[in-house]
């Protein structure tokens, strides 16, 4: 049986459906047009697609992620389109993320081509003009209780990145021009000018 529950954020849409790991994969193969989360309850939040300035700021963050990378080659990077199942049960997508070469190279060639068994060192969500800011927040402090070593949530709008660490306050900065990677990414430098 499934049930509609009140969305998360706006226009996302959570229903409540028990699927096995396999049947949830699935599921996202059959219906490639649509971008699926689970949260760790088994919820399945449906989420739309993004708006064109969306869309594009998003694409500035992961090819700038995917070019440092290149260069430093310490790890992998991915785009929003990446599932992650967390040690909590939950499967998320961050808008890009990344993590180190020795963690990935852990994986299977079979879990490297599925949703990922691992979370991410580092995660970024991008805030678009419907999504509400709690239930961001809430997936921030997710990543990083389920082994994210930093994240960060960046907010256009009100122009304020949240930084997200292990075991200490959540860091708001008011319209900063550039963010580092800190010693997760090591040199690693945001440019945040395309998208305030």
């Amino acid at each position: 049986m499934v049930s509609i529950a009140s969305p998360p954020i706006a226009s996302a849409l959570t229903l409540r459906i028990n699927l096995s790991d396999e049947q949830f994969f699935q599921l996202c193969q059959d219906n490639s047009d649509l971008r699926f989360e689970r949260t760790p309850l088994g919820e399945l939040i449906i989420m739309p697609p993004t708006g064109g300035l969306t869309g594009d700021r998003n694409a500035d963050i992961t090819f700038q992620l995917r070019a440092w990378n290149r260069q430093t080659r310490q790890g992998k990077s991915f785009d929003s389109s990446t599932g992650f199942q967390l040690p909590n049960g939950a499967t998320r997508s961050p808008d890009a993320s990344w993590m180190t070469i020795e963690r990935w190279e852990t994986l299977t060639s079979s879990e490297q081509e599925r949703f990922v068994p691992l979370c991410p060192d580092f995660v970024v969500e991008l805030r678009s003009a419907s999504d509400a800011l709690a239930p961001l927040q809430a997936k921030l402090q997710e990543y990083i209780e389920n082994g994210a070593r930093l994240g960060w949530l960046i907010d256009p709008k009100q122009q304020t990145v949240e930084i997200y660490r292990p075991n200490q306050v959540v860091e708001r900065v008011q319209a900063p021009a550039q963010l580092s990677g800190e010693s997760v990414l090591q040199d690693f430098i945001l440019d945040l000018s395309p998208i305030f």
